[in-house]
């Protein structure tokens, strides 16, 4: 009998999921939301059992989630939940601010004006979402329904696109969801989200580089401090 936890996912238009397809788009979400906490080791057995699936089905997806770098293979300890040390994960915000803040000024240039209308109907959809209004977190989605990815992907390079749209990505998901949930950043975020859009609305590049990189800064300074508060290396504390 499968669990609350059991897989679940809607076909995509056109094309039914496989098992593997809906494995790795729930553990994904799982390791994303914390569920599977950074450092946790992965037993192919419990998470067959758990998620009601079966070996074959399991494996592919794992073998997708490590290609993300969201799973690691250790020798002598087995696949475990990435986790970074909070050095490791302030230079790839280091990274992010520079890659995101040209993605910025790229995108005034090429982005096209139903693209900008999609951007800040986006950003009203998040406006309306109940968890950003509570402020316990930040709408935290993937693809057509995540600002940043719209932004870059807007920006029309594709080696900027690759740089921050593949391993990196995928890691800062995880991390970007664990720190959102700090009181009052859901708000703030989506203001500076909102006053970022306004600049690409109004072609402004230079603004909208600046608003970005002091976004993704404001983004890096939360994580510091949460770590310093919270007295570990890691978001969330390793399972033992």
């Amino acid at each position: 009998m499968q669990t609350e936890t059991a897989i679940t996912a809607d076909p995509a238009p056109g094309q039914a999921l496989t098992r593997a397809d809906q494995a790795f788009n729930t553990l994904q979400d799982d390791i994303t939301k914390g569920k599977l906490k950074p450092g946790s080791k992965i037993s192919e057995a419990g998470i067959a059992s758990e998620y009601g699936i079966s070996r074959g089905p399991l494996r592919e997806a794992l073998q997708r989630l490590e290609s993300r770098r969201l799973i690691e293979r250790v020798p002598h300890v087995g696949a475990r939940v990435v986790s970074l040390n909070l050095k490791a994960l302030l230079e790839i915000y280091q990274v992010r601010e520079a890659l995101e803040g040209l993605a910025c000024r790229l995108a005034c240039e090429n982005m096209s004006d139903e693209d900008i209308a999609g951007l800040g109907a986006l950003l009203k959809q998040h406006g309306s979402d109940e968890e950003i209004q509570s402020g316990h977190a930040y709408f935290q989605r993937e693809g057509d329904l995540d600002f940043h990815h719209l932004i870059i992907t807007g920006a029309k390079n594709e080696h900027l696109a690759q740089q921050v749209l593949g391993t990196m990505y995928h890691i800062l998901r995880l991390y970007r969801y664990q720190c959102s949930l700090s009181e009052g950043r859901p708000q703030k975020a989506l203001q500076e989200h909102l006053a970022i859009y306004e600049a690409i609305a109004e072609r402004d590049g230079e603004l909208a580089e600046l608003l970005m990189r002091r976004h993704i800064r404001k983004a890096r300074d939360n994580i510091e401090a949460k770590y310093k508060q919270q007295d570990f290396d890691l978001i969330n504390q390793n399972a033992k």
